[in-house]
């Protein structure tokens, strides 16, 4: 449970490699609890809730990787199967800093499988294997990118309740960065269209109380 609380939405201060869709930063209010998912969604819990998906991982041999491959269309069925909805980015990002103003929520290599650490052959690592932020929530960064509600919209300086992006658009948000990414921080935008999926789109799960 995410309990509600105000944060400063976007590029942290000191993030010089924040780009311009993270920008400007502004205040944003959770006013209701919310739940979300300890981990992404594993492949494990995806093959066990949805009947679309043709391949259940492009990286095989454990069901505590987080699913990939997976688009945004694909995830509504599993989310009405399961009662589940993804978050809103607001909300993704709000659980994601956990009350921290910095671009990370922990030194990256504690808390993120990311291009410096990944390893070889190049792919997912199991959840849980990284160090959790404040809300208990593991792998908010790195390992697979996290698909959100919203459409893609640019940012404002007014301050939002709740904002739920705009009302339409051709792209929706991933968030988090993947396994592979350079540069990780808690404001990136990977804005992407619905029907999209690769090896590193995947998901976490939240739901109203």
């Amino acid at each position: 449970l995410i309990p509600p609380g105000r944060f400063m939405m976007g590029a942290s201060p000191d993030d010089l490699e924040a780009k311009s869709d993270e920008k400007p930063v502004h205040e944003v209010l959770i006013s209701n609890a919310f739940y979300l998912g300890r981990t992404p969604v594993t492949q494990a819990q995806w093959t066990h809730s949805a009947k679309t998906n043709r391949w259940p991982s492009f990286y095989k041999g454990s069901d505590s990787r987080p699913v990939e491959s997976v688009s945004y269309d694909m995830i509504q069925e599993f989310n009405t199967r399961t009662g589940l909805r993804l978050p809103t980015e607001a909300e993704w990002e709000y659980a994601c800093r956990a009350g921290s103003s910095a671009p990370l929520y922990g030194v990256l290599n504690d808390i993120a499988w990311h291009q410096g650490n990944r390893g070889e052959p190049r792919q997912m690592h199991n959840v849980l294997e990284k160090n959790p932020n404040a809300l208990g929530l593991y792998d908010m960064i790195g390992n697979v990118w996290e698909w959100c509600e919203d459409f893609f919209g640019n940012y404002s300086t007014a301050t939002m309740v709740n904002p739920t992006g705009p009302m339409s658009g051709e792209e929706h948000l991933l968030r988090g960065g993947y396994f592979d990414s350079l540069h990780c921080s808690a404001s990136m935008r990977l804005p992407k269209k619905s029907h999209f999926y690769n090896s590193y789109s995947g998901f976490r799960a939240a739901r109203t109380p």
